[in-house]
């Protein structure tokens, strides 16, 4: 979705290597034990997701969560229970969102502004769209801009 309102034609391919799932690297030192738990420690520091897989490549050397488990760092999150209730994605939106708002109301003039507001805010729709369909948010929750400012002010 970055795309979505320029002309660039992005680049769309996976730079990752082949690698067996299932299958410890060897020049990681520590087991997939040890490996959950900092993890979980990670979040419970309210780290996002991608902070998290910053932290294991260079604290620890783990390269790939999923060659690892088999699976992505948000599942091993959701299945210890430590997961955000909202994608991280979609609350950065809601954040980038609230912040404009709130430049706004200070200066009514900014017209780019204001249609760069607009642009975030369809961003905005179509991911509530797509997460309400997949179940990851629930289907009667409607983006507000006034609620939208609560739920990033918690974080």
């Amino acid at each position: 979705m970055a795309r979505m309102h320029t002309g660039g034609h992005g680049k769309a391919k996976s730079r990752k290597p082949e690698v067996e799932l299932g299958v410890m690297p060897e020049d990681v030192t520590i087991t997939k034990a040890q490996i959950e738990d900092v993890i979980v420690d990670y979040a419970k520091q309210n780290m996002h997701q991608a902070q998290i897989g910053q932290a294991l490549k260079e604290k620890h050397g783990i390269k790939y969560i999923k060659q690892i488990f088999g699976k992505r760092l948000g599942e091993i999150l959701g299945e210890k229970k430590v997961a955000n209730a909202y994608p991280q994605d979609f609350l950065d939106l809601i954040k980038k969102a609230v912040v404009m708002r709130s430049h706004l109301a200070k200066n009514h003039r900014d017209v780019y502004g204001a249609t760069r507001l607009k642009r975030v805010e369809s961003k905005i729709w179509r991911l509530t769209k797509y997460y309400k369909s997949t179940g990851v948010i629930p289907q009667d929750w409607k983006y507000e801009p006034e609620k939208a400012a609560l739920l990033v002010k918690g974080r």
